[in-house]
């Protein structure tokens, strides 16, 4: 899931190399955080968070068949 999440945020923002994306696993319970430039953080997000809502909906398809949750923290 790092990777998937990495790759959309790499695309969507201006500042590729200030992406950072850390997991956290907690048996079933996977939490991805990602962390972006400031100057970038509207992009990520969307208006009314379409686009964050976007990205978590990917990662919660790709997820599907590992029968884990799967949170996307935009940081």
């Amino acid at each position: 899931m790092k990777e998937l999440v990495e790759v959309i945020a790499k695309a969507l923002v201006e500042h590729p190399d200030e992406v950072i994306v850390t997991e956290k696993e907690e048996g079933k319970h996977l939490t991805v955080e990602l962390h972006v430039a400031a100057s970038d953080m509207g992009k990520v997000i969307g208006k009314q968070g379409r686009i964050a809502k976007a990205i978590r909906s990917v990662v919660k398809a790709a997820s599907s068949k590992d029968n884990r949750k799967v949170d996307v923290e935009i940081v």
